[in-house]
């Protein structure tokens, strides 16, 4: 099994022309985002990603993290990779440059977190929470938080966490039971325990900055009733420097099917009576603070789905050309030929290849999409990119992290009964993979997110852009000549049935209240196929072009439209053909009895 390598080449076609990063350096603030400053920092970090991370990916998930008297230990190398991590700057490329961050662009940073959890995904998911918390803290944290904590988690030097789960409430956030009293002195008393919390202890960083969900004395019910608090694991005097233990510990880390190395710990607050917390955002404010982390780890999910799918396809590609078994056709008897000429295994490949392209689409394109809502002096700009953006965040986290796994599924068949043994090491990228559909509201939210808000917002205004688009490209395609004839069809078909079927969840969602839920998984499925499609015949033209101008090079620019070509026939009529399970109704769902259910 080779290390990862960054797919530079397809990476920096993205960025240049599915997102424009020529127009996004002249932004205010983005003026060094230019593109040989963006290929010096995409070139180091693939270094990084290929010789420090990828190499202790298998022997942290063979060795694991280990909690002992409340103190958790990561593998072996972790500390290193971690010390090179925070050396290099990598943790806060896309942070502002008031607190020592890069500056960059975060379609530009979504690259390099490809890299990291391509390389390394258990390793990834801590410098994942912790970026979750910069944008907490910048949107919702007082100056004085700000100076507190924001250098040293840009730096990362510091780590973050994000503790909303409890035994009894799961995704139902309002359920939580976690108290804060408050105390004379401003700051509050934490007690309760959370689970699940993604490196909710280890030995990596001088502090860890617990962003901790709870209720105050008399709050109201539910998620209205809730507040977000910082609470560090050590506590920080008034010069910066840290000081006594907080009373907070990990009680126990949890066993996984995968993400062995990476420490989900069940944390406990206040078991003496004295876990202070300050909080942040305002009382009964917390889900609004959370959201801000929530919504930045929902895309970065999201690009760990297209970074497993990546690693997984690389060793796929290499496995299918080194493996030899049976005869291609026209092979003299006798012969055996690498099962990468086989037909079925080409189309394995070019699934994973073709699905691979369209989520770093768009992935990147969201990241570009918020770039402009936080940085484009119009603001009627900025008000339509974070429209566009947010419609775009739960494709980006449901649709790319359920490909996760199935393309990494998918590198498993390839690898035959092989595939089965541990040796190969491409089953932990199927074990890693299968926690990315439940991460940061499993993939069912995301999809009642997209058909109960994000289809009405603006009064639909992002959902009736993006139609239009996909109008023009079709055009464009019909237009170019014979060679995307069939491509301009199928599209055209997709995003006719796209239509109706938005059309229809307009039309019914109001009247029956199971109406939108019976149908929103598949039609995420649905609208994410398609605007797959959509980016990547975008990326086929972008290509024609380039090769009539003699610009770039003719093998990957060839390859660009053979993929988009296989994604339109072989991919988007499976989009067309969910049009029938959006519409259906919840009728047949409900139909059985729960006691028909178990029987």
């Amino acid at each position: 099994m080779g290390e990862y390598v960054a797919p530079l080449k397809d990476m920096r076609f993205v960025l240049n022309n599915i997102v424009d990063l020529n127009a996004l350096s002249k932004l205010d603030g983005f003026e060094h985002a230019e593109s040989d400053v963006v290929d010096a920092v995409l070139e180091e970090a693939g270094k990084f990603a290929t010789n420090v991370l990828s190499p202790i990916n298998k022997s942290g998930d063979l060795q694991g993290s280990h909690v002992k008297d409340a103190v958790v230990t990561t593998p072996d190398g972790w500390i290193d990779a971690y010390a090179q991590f925070v050396e290099g700057g990598w943790n806060g490329i896309s942070a502002p440059e008031e607190f020592d961050g890069g500056g960059l662009p975060s379609a530009v940073a979504l690259a390099t977190v490809e890299m990291w959890n391509s390389a390394n995904l258990a390793f990834s998911l801590c410098p994942l929470l912790t970026q979750g918390a910069i944008e907490s803290l910048l949107a919702h944290g007082t100056e004085e938080q700000q100076q507190t904590y924001l250098k040293k988690l840009v730096s990362g030097e510091w780590a973050a966490t994000m503790n909303l789960t409890e035994s009894q409430a799961g995704s139902d956030v309002g359920a939580l039971r976690s108290k804060a009293e408050p105390a004379e002195d401003g700051s509050w008393r934490i007690s309760g325990q959370k689970i699940f919390i993604t490196y909710g202890d280890h030995e990596l960083s001088e502090n860890i900055i617990h962003l901790v969900l709870a209720r105050t004395p008399g709050a109201p019910a539910g998620t209205r009733g809730i507040s977000l608090f910082i609470v560090p694991k050590f506590l920080v005097n008034d010069d910066g420097s840290l000081g006594a233990r907080n009373d907070l510990k990990c009680v126990s880390l949890e066993e996984k099917i995968g993400i062995h190395a990476s420490p989900t710990a069940v944390m406990s607050y206040g078991d003496e009576g004295n876990c202070v917390g300050y909080l942040i955002g305002g009382e009964n404010k917390g889900m609004a603070c959370m959201f801000t982390m929530m919504n930045s780890a929902r895309l970065n999910v999201g690009v760990q789905g297209l970074a497993i799918a990546e690693r997984a396809y690389q060793q796929a590609v290499e496995y299918a050309r080194d493996r030899k078994q049976g005869q291609a056709p026209g092979m003299p008897k006798g012969e055996m030929a690498p099962i990468i000429n086989h037909a079925d295994v080409r189309r394995m490949l070019m699934t994973m290849k073709a699905n691979i392209e369209a989520m770093r689409c768009l992935i990147y394109l969201n990241g570009e999409c918020l770039d402009k809502a936080h940085h484009h002096p119009d603001e009627t700009v900025r008000a339509e990119s974070m429209g566009m953006a947010e419609l775009l965040t739960p494709m980006s986290k449901g649709w790319s992290t359920d490909l996760g796994v199935e393309l990494a599924s998918i590198a498993v068949q390839i690898h035959g009964g092989m595939g089965f043994v541990e040796e190969t090491g491409v089953g932990q990228y199927y074990r890693d993979a299968r926690i990315l559909p439940i991460y940061e509201g499993t993939n069912g939210i995301q999809a009642l997110d997209l058909v109960g808000r994000k289809l009405g917002l603006n009064g639909g205004a992002p959902v009736k852009t993006i139609l239009a688009d996909m109008d023009i490209v079709v055009q464009e395609l019909a237009q170019t000549g014979n060679e995307f004839t069939a491509m301009s069809l199928q599209l055209g078909l997709a995003v006719s049935a796209l239509k109706e079927a938005t059309d229809w969840l307009y039309t019914n969602a109001p009247n029956d209240p199971n109406a939108a839920p019976a149908g929103a998984t598949p039609y995420l499925r649905m609208f994410s196929t398609v605007v797959g499609g959509y980016l990547l015949a975008k990326s086929a033209l972008k290509a024609k072009n380039l090769l009539a101008a003699g610009d770039g090079d003719k093998g990957f620019l060839d390859a660009k439209i053979v993929t988009a070509n296989f994604f339109t026939a072989q991919i988007l009529p499976q989009a067309t053909a969910l049009l029938g399970p959006v519409t259906e109704g919840a009728n047949t769902l409900f139909a059985i009895t729960e006691e028909q259910l178990s029987a």
